[in-house]
């Protein structure tokens, strides 16, 4: 394959020339995901079973979710369970002065 002189190329050649590329990359990631596929296919097939079967039952298996702890005492139906982010509710209820075991559920 024949390599492009980049340097002496105008702006819109060189936007074209990446149009081009991305294009390329994106057909060939398209088909590597279908010989992945046809492969998965013959994997599955050889042990009695359809992809859809396998990766059905991959989904299953979510965590389940964490249950409530803290509720917002102006709305009850907000609820934090006292993972990842704190609400809004709760940082302001906490810098208003409340104890975190006074919005406890």
């Amino acid at each position: 394959m024949a390599r492009k002189d980049t340097k002496n190329m105008s702006l819109s050649e060189l936007k074209a020339l990446r149009k081009e590329v991305d294009a390329a990359i994106a057909d060939y990631a398209e088909r590597k995901r279908k010989e992945a596929l046809k492969a998965l296919e013959a994997v599955a097939k050889d042990h009695g079973m359809s992809v859809e079967e396998i990766v059905g039952t991959a989904k299953k298996r979510k965590k389940a979710k964490a249950p409530a702890k803290y509720a917002n005492p102006a709305d009850k139906s907000q609820t934090w369970s006292g993972r990842g982010r704190q609400p809004q509710w709760y940082k302001d209820a906490i810098a208003g002065g409340a104890a975190p075991e006074s919005l406890a559920i």
